[in-house]
């Protein structure tokens, strides 16, 4: 029965900060690393200028206070949004409560005043109730008869905090937003590709099936009447279906193949969505092949999902330069380094520019970041096109949407 009721009470809302960090793949109780703060509950007798100190009438508020302090801080990050601000007011009651015998509470007061961020709801309610509180403490504490000093430090540095991790929870909203966005368009531009497959496919085969159709009853027909037609008719449909699967086969690696425009879309997506700054020079294509052009964008591909998942990076770049023969693409990071020379997909980056007779070359000392080098015959034709890197993404889009 207790059990039961534990299980109950410690179970998150759907709609409560804990059970937003679980969707997000984080840590429910990451937050309780702030807990750290309450350190000062126990320093705060050392400025009591030996007249309390640690009293024995400490010990037993901290011991009757502080386990109560941690079940109201558990429950804000647990509760339903619309009722996690009764647990931040509970926090300062407790303050208030506590507040003539006990100054140590005041750190409670501080945690009430921050945690309001924690709970979601309108700016202008939230900083109305954020004035309420410190009016509230300022209020008995003059009353009781505590120094000027805590009057005036105490409020401004609640308000200060308050408004700094105001702030930060405006802009990680912001972020979340922004990522939404973000798969948003990645959505629409498969929904939008499978839409055009699909055109594509029925004008492809639309006219050819129904040609076979039509073919293969008159052969039908005319299998008793005429064979030598009909057998004509038979050879006409085998070749308009050899022609029809020709076709699909071209459609198909057509639509698998992928293209480096394409690509350093998608990094930017990527890795702007993580928070690493991504630059991309100027890409002159200069009439590669497109099977040479899908193997880069593949080994881009990876290259990009190394410095998401495993750089640490904070800025990534791309550039490109094409001579006479030769096409040359680099791939920076400013991250931790000392990447394996087989790990993390290498050996696989490694094959893919093999096969198209060129190289791949490794830089990447342990805390100054990686630079892959890849060159590759470039095979170029009179014709070269150039793409800004800042016309990427609405390439990315339109190509979605083609």
């Amino acid at each position: 029965m207790i059990s039961a009721l534990l299980v109950r009470w410690f179970t998150p809302a759907p709609d409560s900060g804990a059970a937003d960090d679980i969707r997000r793949g984080k840590s429910p109780w990451a937050d309780s690393v702030h807990l750290l703060w309450s350190v000062w509950i126990f320093i705060t007798p050392l400025f009591d200028n030996g007249t309390a100190g640690y009293t024995r009438t400490w010990l037993l508020f901290t011991a009757a206070s502080y386990p109560l302090f941690l079940l109201l801080f558990a429950k804000i990050q647990l509760a339903p949004q619309r009722t996690a601000y009764l647990y931040a007011w509970a926090m300062a009651v407790l303050c208030f409560a506590l507040l003539r015998w006990y100054p140590s509470g005041l750190s409670y007061f501080v945690y009430a005043c921050v945690m309001l961020n924690h709970c979601r709801m309108r700016l202008r309610a939230q900083l109305f109730q954020l004035v309420l509180l410190n009016v509230a403490l300022l209020g008995l504490a003059w009353w009781i008869g505590y120094p000027t000093s805590v009057l005036v430090i105490m409020p401004a540095s609640v308000i200060v905090i308050s408004v700094i991790m105001l702030v930060e929870r405006i802009n990680k909203e912001k972020d979340a937003a922004l990522r939404l966005s973000q798969e948003e368009i990645r959505r629409l531009a498969v929904l939008a590709e499978r839409e055009r497959i699909g055109r594509d496919l029925h004008d492809l085969l639309g006219h050819t099936l129904s040609l076979v159709t039509l073919k293969s009853e008159l052969a039908r027909k005319l299998a008793l009447a005429d064979p030598p037609r009909a057998q004509r008719e038979m050879e006409e449909v085998e070749r308009v279906s050899r022609h029809a699967l020709a076709e699909v086969r071209a459609a198909v690696t057509g639509m698998r193949r992928s293209d480096l425009t394409a690509e350093l879309a998608s990094a930017r997506l990527m890795l702007e969505a993580s928070n690493i700054a991504f630059e991309a020079g100027t890409l002159a294509l200069a009439g590669l092949p497109p099977e040479v052009e899908a193997s880069l964008a593949l080994v881009l591909r990876e290259a990009v999902t190394n410095i998401h998942r495993h750089a640490h990076a904070t800025a990534a770049r791309v550039s490109f330069s094409c001579e006479t023969e030769r096409f040359h693409m680099r791939i920076s990071d400013n991250g931790r380094g000392g990447l394996a020379a087989h790990g993390n997909g290498i050996s696989g980056m490694r094959e893919r520019v093999r096969s198209l007779g060129g190289t791949l070359t490794i830089d990447s000392p342990v805390r100054r970041g990686t630079t892959l080098d890849i060159e590759v015959p470039s095979r170029a034709a009179p014709k070269s096109v150039v793409v800004d890197a800042h016309l990427l993404p609405a390439l990315a889009s339109q190509g979605g949407a083609a």
